[in-house]
């Protein structure tokens, strides 16, 4: 009779049987998801292959009907505050019936009151100030006319030219303006005259005139030259007459330049600029300037009439001589300007000033009164009243409600479809309670009171966790729901939106909490400037407003804080993988990677090497490289719990499994790696996702070796019955392609390690024949991944091995 050991190792193989048939007959049927059930009820380790599993299947739970009505309903109830308390009898509705008041009243019409408030802010009146620099412009204008004036004076030199005791200030004005002939007539006039007192006083008949001058005028000059003539020598009138002359010559050409159009200030002055001594020049300048001042100082409004302008110019130079005095009025008028603007602080102090004056609407009513009569229109008074005695009827707007939930509806309908759409992997049911949860915070928040929505906190959060494309979606969406369902005013709800779309759009890219802290500031920023850009026409004060912009710029701040704070939470509370979290993770003084590093060193060293290759393959197919990298690094630390159970770590000590001599038993060793690697993990609250590596980067493979001296000890021995799975991983497969991808990288390691003096191709066709190997056995079926990404995979492996093992230049012996 066989033994009873020989008898339990026969069932087990019948078993084993069975369960490969059922498993192919299942795999052609596509019934993959009954494996785990299957195998759950054949062995303990098959039980754990089940859990496993479950990683894959975790988004089933909940009917998805049950799920969106859920999430509907409370989304809706949560947004939709509006519609819960809407007054039927409201204003501008028909009152059904004629309304009596139930009591005496005297109340304050709120919405009244600050309706007449407003309009006392619009109407109030401006307050205006001087603006220095307009002022500071006129005077330089003013002065650069002043100058040029003085340029063209001196074209037509000094006056008066000579002194005024030899010809006085009437009579040089006039000569050097006065016609050639009038000149020649009024010189020899003065001649005849010099000539007719010299005879007489010689004694003799003094000669007739031959010049009569009938102008008073031109003889009072023509007496004044015969004077001169009379008391100076001859050479000396002839000198004078040369520079009247001269003085002609020059203030003809100075009234030529003054009447060329192309000549700059044509139109401001005229010859009565040359009529000015310099006496009178010098008080027209110090006076002009007066005048300029005492007007701007004043204060010139815009919109004054130029008449007005005129004339209060005209009063301030009537001290001026006459022959200035049009001079002074017109440079005045050219150059004068509005120089009042709107001070903006001041009128906005007296515009609050003005509405704080307003005093309160009040509405009284005695009891019995006719609040409104039956079917009259409702007033805002009516209402005020019909309110406060609660017989406005207010109700839930059930039909406005109802067309609010469709529209939410539609919201979670888009949310879904660009889920499935652009996140291939899909997110689960603890994923979807995560954005419920976000999304119904904001509204809490609004209807708490808080002055700007956590719309930055959710776009970061969500952006961060899964993407910035759902997360952008999620913001944009909640914003569009928020205004609509709830009382929110836009310099409330505008600022928080775009702090909430930045925050979404980088908070994914990021891969530090450094750098989502410089994002946390660039989101205040924004929401500051925002709010700034919409409240600066609102007529607050410039203190107030920029104390308001400050907080709201603090706010963005604030919830972006917050946000990075409650992140390592959700992620531990939720299983999320964020790129941050893998970096952190990938840490070597993590305790775990410390542990295998001291304890392992070959393991250690063999997984940097898998970490390289897997991590090249992932970034050339377009995969996580963190979570792989993350992964591949806690996938064999299960091996800690035994190190000289794997020939990497003997170091050259006896081979542990050739004591032990029995492949069963050195079989259950190496399998044990993955099972306590996964009690570790989870000791550790390390990710599923990371977890999953563990695993899944065995598979169900073979552990060959073992099984062949196995083959061969039964071959010896009759009574000892080989069983398949006593020497195959208890899995899963590989459920993803960054597991896929480690399970192959973690099989070629010690090939192309074994390599070194080999061609590329001799590498190319070692890698080949062991990625063929995996395909044909189907470990690589539920990984995602395509013949065509082998083949890619397989070239990347190459390139790593060839960087890895690069040639030296080979050193010469030295001599002893």
């Amino acid at each position: 009779m066989p033994s009873l050991q020989s008898l339990t190792r026969q069932i087990q193989q019948v078993c084993s049987q069975y369960r490969k048939q059922l498993r192919q007959t299942v795999s052609k049927s596509g019934m993959q998801s009954l494996l785990p059930m299957i195998t759950s009820s054949t062995s303990a380790s098959a039980n754990f292959a089940s859990r496993g599993g479950s990683l894959r299947g975790f988004r089933e739970g909940a009917h998805p009907t049950i799920v969106v009505v859920v999430t509907v309903l409370s989304l809706t109830s949560t947004l939709g505050h509006r519609y819960y308390n809407q007054p039927l009898l409201d204003v501008g509705k028909v009152a059904p019936q004629m309304i009596l008041a139930p009591g005496d009243a005297t109340i304050e019409d709120k919405k009244a009151t600050e309706e007449k408030r407003k309009t006392a802010r619009t109407v109030a009146i401006t307050v205006l100030a001087i603006d220095q620099r307009i002022n500071d412009q006129i005077r330089q204008d003013l002065q650069n006319a002043i100058a040029r004036g003085t340029s063209f004076r001196q074209l037509a030199g000094a006056f008066p030219f000579v002194e005024t005791k030899v010809l006085s200030t009437q009579a040089q004005r006039y000569l050097r303006k006065a016609p050639e002939a009038d000149w020649q007539q009024i010189l020899q006039a003065a001649q005849e005259q010099s000539a007719a007192k010299q005879a007489t006083k010689r004694g003799d008949t003094p000669p007739r005139p031959k010049i009569r001058l009938s102008d008073p005028l031109q003889r009072q000059i023509a007496n004044e030259l015969q004077n001169y003539l009379q008391v100076n020598s001859p050479r000396d009138f002839s000198i004078l007459t040369d520079q009247i002359n001269d003085v002609r010559r020059q203030y003809a050409g100075a009234v030529s330049t003054l009447q060329d159009p192309s000549a700059q200030s044509v139109s401001l002055y005229d010859a009565s600029l040359l009529e000015l001594s310099e006496t009178d020049w010098q008080d027209f300048q110090t006076q002009i300037s007066q005048v300029n001042d005492r007007i701007l100082a004043q204060g010139i409004s815009p919109g004054l009439p130029k008449n007005l302008l005129e004339g209060a110019v005209n009063l301030h130079i009537q001290s001026a001589s006459p022959q200035s005095k049009g001079l002074a009025a017109k440079l005045l008028m050219t150059y004068l300007q509005p120089n009042l603007v709107r001070d903006e602080e001041q009128s906005r102090l007296k515009a609050e000033q003005a509405a704080q004056e307003v005093q309160p609407e009040i509405v009284t009513i005695r009891r019995g009164e006719v609040i409104v009569p039956g079917g009259q229109v409702i007033s805002q008074r009516d209402f005020v009243l019909l309110d406060y005695f609660n017989l406005s009827r207010r109700q839930t707007n059930w039909s406005s409600f109802v067309g609010f939930g469709c529209l939410v509806g539609g919201s979670v309908a888009l949310f879904w479809w660009v889920e499935r759409r652009f996140h291939p992997k899909g997110l689960r049911n603890r994923d979807y309670v995560l954005v419920w949860l976000l999304a119904l915070s904001s509204p809490v928040l609004v209807m708490l009171g808080v002055p700007a929505t956590n719309l930055p906190a959710i776009g970061l959060l969500i952006g961060s966790f899964y993407g910035p494309l759902l997360a952008v979606t999620s913001v944009g969406l909640l914003s569009t729901l928020l205004p609509v369902g709830m009382a929110i005013g836009v310099s409330h709800w505008l600022p928080s939106v775009a702090g909430g779309l930045l925050a979404a759009f980088w908070g994914g890219k990021l891969r530090s909490r450094e750098e989502l802290a410089l994002l946390g500031v660039a989101v205040g920023i924004t929401q500051g400037a925002l709010y700034l850009l919409l409240s600066v026409a609102s007529g607050i004060i410039w203190y107030d407003l920029l104390g308001a912009t400050a907080i709201y710029g603090l706010l963005g701040l604030a919830w972006s804080i917050v946000a990075i704070g409650i992140s390592p939470y959700l992620e531990h509370l939720f299983d999320l993988v964020t790129t941050i979290r893998l970096v952190e993770l990938a840490n070597p003084n993590r305790p775990l990677l410390k542990r295998l590093a001291a304890e392992t060193p070959g393991t250690f060293q063999h997984t940097l090497f898998v970490a390289t290759l897997a991590e090249a393959a992932a970034r050339e197919l377009g995969c996580n490289v963190e979570l792989v990298r993350t992964g591949t690094l806690y996938h064999d630390i299960g091996k800690t719990h035994d190190p000289q159970g794997f020939i990497e770590n003997q170091m050259g000590a006896p081979n542990k499994h050739d004591l032990i001599d029995d492949p069963w038993k050195s079989a259950a060793i190496i399998k044990k790696h993955v099972t306590e690697g996964i009690v570790m993990a989870r000791k550790a609250r390390l990710p599923r996702a990371v977890q999953s590596f563990i695993p899944e980067h065995q598979g169900k493979m073979l552990i060959a070796y073992f099984y062949h001296q196995a083959k061969q000890k039964a071959e010896q021995d009759p009574t000892k019955m080989v069983n398949d799975d006593d020497f195959r991983y208890d899995g899963p497969d590989p459920q993803s392609r960054e597991t896929g991808i480690v399970m192959l990288a973690d099989s070629c390691e010690a090939a192309l390690r074994s390599l070194k003096d080999a061609t590329r191709e001799e590498a190319m066709n070692m890698i080949n024949k062991i990625l063929r190997a995996r395909w044909q056995e189907g470990q690589l079926s539920e990984s995602g991944l395509t013949r065509e990404e082998i083949g890619t995979i397989a070239r990347v492996f190459v390139n790593v091995w060839q960087q890895s093992n690069h040639q030296r230049i080979a050193y010469p012996k030295l001599a002893k």
